[in-house]
């Protein structure tokens, strides 16, 4: 019982074990108190049990991620028509679907983030340390390697031949029009899981931490409806890299920056906005202005809108062999 205390209270898990998804601390009292922010550094949780439990949670949860929605993808490629198939729907269904299953597995764990954008927004939101993100990113892209690996593993052949999940942009859309997709998907998903884990509504609602991996799932699912025809969906680094390393083809790797620039972008605005003395935990002495608050505020929707609206119009007024 006492190393299981002492587990908890190290980095991102210093409070109680009934905690929301992003790992910082849900309070028993009604009356919401903001909690303290994750340590930037925390070596004393290398020596937790807890840390690298969650960390193999994370691998394991991005690994199946992978495994099944590279099988959905190559079916649907497979098969001689889209009537013969799933379909996009049935895509944006696996996708959507396995994230709900295992965020609603890997909560408790690890806070189930399955996507480095998913950590780095709450690393800026210090809801957990950097140590510990580290750490998540590492094991996420690990285990969507493996994922991928073992897809390939059982189907050589067709895995080439059908693309193998890898993500690229398109054709008629420019790379502009992909990393803008990226930019407002990632968006879409990190906003949802910022409101659906947010303490402030755990504390007032007790069913909301219950049903967080559901509007997430559903985030996922309505992003790759709308992104698929475009990028194939990617506003997952994790997903995008494991795939690309088992593909490993020339055009995979030609657009694959797209698939981290775009899923990083919506975070910086963020860091942007100056500190405000009413609201947020600010981060002291880390050399970083970041707030949880800041996500909501129009500032940060505005910014990523106006670089997504330069990215869509600039094929228009720019020479063609310029870059987008």
């Amino acid at each position: 019982m006492e190393g299981k205390e002492e587990d908890v209270k190290l980095g991102a898990n210093k409070f109680s074990e009934r905690q929301p998804i992003g790992t910082a601390a849900q309070s028993d009292d009604k009356d919401y108190k903001e909690p303290p922010a994750a340590p930037l550094f925390e070596p004393g949780e290398l020596k937790s049990w807890s840390f690298w439990r969650a960390g193999i949670a994370e691998f394991v949860a991005t690994f199946l991620f992978l495994y099944i929605t590279i099988l959905t993808v190559m079916g649907v490629k497979r098969s001689p028509n889209m009537c013969a198939s799933v379909g996009i729907q049935g895509i944006a269904w696996a996708f959507g679907g396995m994230i709900f299953a295992l965020v609603y597995c890997t909560a408790g764990i690890s806070g189930g983030h399955i996507n480095p954008a998913v950590t780095s927004g709450l690393l800026l939101a210090r809801k957990l340390s950097l140590t510990r993100a580290i750490f998540y990113m590492v094991m996420q892209c690990l285990g969507a390697i493996c994922g991928a690996g073992v897809v390939k593993g059982f189907q050589k052949g067709p895995y080439q031949i059908l693309g193998g999940g890898a993500n690229v942009v398109n054709h008629g859309y420019t790379k502009g029009d992909g990393l803008g997709a990226e930019i407002v998907g990632t968006f879409v998903l990190v906003y949802t899981v910022f409101s659906a884990t947010d303490a402030k509504r755990n504390a007032r609602d007790s069913h909301v931490p219950i049903l967080a991996p559901l509007p997430i799932g559903f985030a996922v699912f309505l992003v790759h409806l709308a992104t698929i025809p475009i990028t194939g969906t990617g506003i997952n680094p994790a997903r995008s890299l494991g795939a690309a390393i088992i593909y490993n083809k020339d055009h995979a790797w030609d657009d694959h920056w797209i698939f981290w620039v775009g899923p990083f972008h919506w975070s910086c605005p963020r860091c942007c906005l100056p500190p405000d003395s009413h609201q947020g935990n600010p981060i002291q002495g880390q050399g970083l202005n970041c707030y949880h608050h800041h996500l909501h505020s129009p500032c940060c929707f505005a910014t990523s809108l106006l670089f997504f609206s330069f990215l869509v119009l600039y094929p228009y007024w720019a020479p063609s062999y310029y870059l987008f």
